[in-house]
């Protein structure tokens, strides 16, 4: 376990001495997918048994997937936005979640996935 702790201060270590400027936060992955952006400056990280200490957030080493520098803190990042009806009218496939393809038409209160020239994007009708 030392040297598993060991291994993970010396890649943050080298992360460190590599990150520009222009990356500020340095963002630690869970294995849930979950997010936390710690403010890079002046970070002061410390490992004791099976918990990393970055600034005042504290992550049990078993739990995290992967940590990288960003420009912004993606904590608070959930991928929704709004999504126009420009869209559905630009929409070549739209699936339900069966899989199955419908139509405009055939959409009714539900999830639809609808797919466009530009991206494939998930949308809830009510």
């Amino acid at each position: 376990m030392k040297k598993f702790a060991l291994l993970i201060l010396t890649l943050v270590g080298t992360m460190l001495m590599h990150a520009e400027e222009t990356y500020s936060y340095l963002t630690f992955e869970m294995t849930d997918g979950k997010k936390v952006s710690v403010n890079a400056e002046s970070l002061k990280l410390s490992v004791n048994g099976n918990t990393l200490t970055a600034g005042a957030q504290s992550f049990t080493l078993t739990n995290l997937s992967k940590m990288y520098f960003s420009t912004s803190d993606e904590s608070n990042t959930s991928d929704i936005e709004e999504v126009s009806s420009a869209t559905l009218d630009d929409a070549i496939e739209i699936y339900d979640l069966q899989g199955h393809q419908v139509t405009k038409a055939q959409m009714r209160k539900g999830v639809y996935i609808v797919k466009t020239k530009e991206r494939t994007c998930k949308i809830v009708v009510k």
